[in-house]
């Protein structure tokens, strides 16, 4: 049962998440970007603090080891973001963009940190091809590792607690649903809707990765249950460090008054969904 769980949880976080970002790529609704970023942010944050942590502060678990967990988690995803598997870098800045790509404005960070994926306007069309292809390879490693580990933090949360399980699946679909919107802008060739099926396709294939992680954190968790509060506590750092890392830095630029204020009511939106989902799956408990 559990693992049935584990399984429908990270193809919904991992596949679903995909396609809500296709919707909102090539759809109508691509304005709203910046407001899916403060969203996603709003429920990784409320995710980590509110349930994660409390679960494995309830646990026989020293206060000590746990935060020196957290502190290391933290670390490693630094660590990991500096390899280029861990970010999330969808720049949605139009205005210091320095490249001319013809998309919605994201640069995905898989690519652009390491040179990869956008033309440099002086390089030759043959040269183009080979980095934009160098650069969608890079796009879906990165992509692949970081769903991979997504599987493993919900089939944690799963084991823990159905609920929890269900909460950190849902927070996994919110802060995804960005970062995959990058990831469509970098693979996507043209605006032709033949390269934007090979570009969701692809990148689906990279999402189904989360359902295999979820498959090896339930055996992993399973076989070293009384390391599960350590497991919870490295899930709350990767949300940490995705929400203050990597997507609010993007919603810091100086703004009005207006657009700031909207900022911080989708910030509280994503942290009241977290609450409302929790509150209802306690009810069902």
């Amino acid at each position: 049962m559990t693992l049935l769980a584990i399984l429908v949880g990270t193809l919904v976080a991992g596949i679903g998440s995909v396609w809500v970002a296709a919707w909102l790529s090539f759809g109508v609704l691509s304005r709203y970007t910046q407001h899916m970023l403060s969203l996603a942010a709003g429920a990784l944050l409320a995710t980590a603090f509110l349930h994660l942590l409390p679960e494995a502060f309830e646990s026989e678990a020293g206060a000590h080891a746990l935060f020196m967990t957290l502190l290391i988690g933290l670390v490693f995803f630094f660590l990991l973001d500096k390899a280029e598997l861990w970010h999330h870098g969808h720049e949605h800045g139009h205005d210091h963009n320095h490249h001319d790509h013809g998309h919605h404005g994201h640069v995905h960070g898989d690519a652009q940190a390491s040179g990869h994926g956008h033309e440099a306007h002086d390089h030759p069309h043959a040269h183009h091809a080979e980095e934009k292809l160098r650069g969608q390879w890079a796009v879906l490693a990165g992509d692949s590792v970081h769903c991979f580990g997504d599987g493993i933090l919900i089939a944690s949360a799963f084991i823990a607690d159905m609920h929890l399980g269900v909460i950190a699946a849902l927070a996994v679909l919110a802060h995804e649903v960005p970062h995959h919107m990058g990831d469509l802008a970098v693979l996507r060739q043209g605006s032709s809707s033949s390269s934007r099926q090979a570009a969701i396709v692809k990148v689906s294939m990279a999402g189904a990765i989360t359902a295999l992680g979820g498959a090896v954190g339930y055996v992993l968790v399973d076989a070293l249950h009384d390391w599960l509060p350590y497991f919870l506590v490295v899930a709350s750092s990767s949300f940490v460090y995705v929400a203050l890392a990597d997507l609010i830095p993007q919603l810091q630029k100086r703004l009005s008054a207006r657009e700031t204020a909207g900022q911080i009511l989708w910030l509280a939106v994503g942290m009241g969904m977290v609450v409302v989902v929790s509150a209802l799956a306690g009810h069902q408990h």
